[in-house]
């Protein structure tokens, strides 16, 4: 798969990194992103118990405390600090990655190219229709996907296989969604709230891999995996 896209950006673009204890790889996310087509990367430290925040300083982020922990609380607080910023300094665009180094930074240009080129609104790094490698995703967070987004193709007739992480919508557009959910439930609310409005949504194939350090802090732990498939299903059916 091409890594890269010879084209001029016209956009403002930022990247917001949610991080809980993730010293080991969040460098690795910063320093392979596309930096001369980026105006900012916020990362977004989660009450981490590790030195997340001060590597992620020193890699040339601009990090953000929330001290609440959840994924989607973490979202929230990135969002907040760019709603902050004087309005010539907010993004057009607004891409969101893990810490892990499970996604492909590299593959950015390749994310945000819809919306730069073809003007769509969101596009979903789909892990379903990439390259994923081999134990990358287990075999519940397989299921949960193919479930969640059956479910979105029935209920809301959006054409989804992923509800990955790794993902690209404009800022004005994200705004508009009123984004609530503060855990599990953040990536299925999007796609949810964007159907409803509908955005002008696609999805790219994107590379995936397996983590080399630690756990996921969802699919790596039983708890962790049923109480992520209930916000998911529970997410889905609140917005009917």
């Amino acid at each position: 798969m091409p890594t890269s896209i010879k084209q001029a950006p016209t956009s403002k673009i930022m990247v917001l990194i949610p991080a809980l204890n993730e010293e080991k790889s969040v460098a690795k996310v910063i320093n392979d992103l596309p930096q001369h087509l980026l105006q900012k990367v916020v990362v977004v430290d989660n009450n981490s118990t590790d030195q997340t925040a001060a590597v992620a300083k020193i890699a040339g982020a601009t990090v953000v405390s929330q001290p609440q922990r959840g994924y989607g609380a973490a979202c929230l607080a990135g969002m907040r600090y760019i709603e902050s910023l004087p309005t010539v300094e907010q993004p057009d665009i607004l891409v969101f990655i893990d810490a892990d180094y499970s996604d492909d930074p590299t593959e950015l240009p390749l994310l945000i190219a819809p919306i730069t080129a073809q003007n769509y609104d969101m596009v979903i790094g789909s892990r379903a229709i990439g390259e994923r490698e081999n134990g990358a995703m287990t075999i519940p967070q397989l299921f949960g996907n193919w479930l969640a987004t059956r479910l979105l193709r029935w209920i809301y007739k959006v054409q989804f296989t992923d509800l990955g992480p790794f993902r690209a919508i404009k800022w004005q557009k994200l705004l508009a969604l009123q984004m609530q959910d503060e855990d599990f439930g953040w990536t299925v609310e999007m796609q949810v709230k964007a159907a409803k409005y509908n955005f002008l949504s696609t999805e790219i194939p994107v590379s995936y891999r397996r983590r080399r350090d630690g756990q996921s802090k969802v699919s790596g732990t039983i708890k962790g995996t049923i109480l992520a498939g209930h916000k998911i299903l529970y997410t889905i059916f609140k917005h009917l």
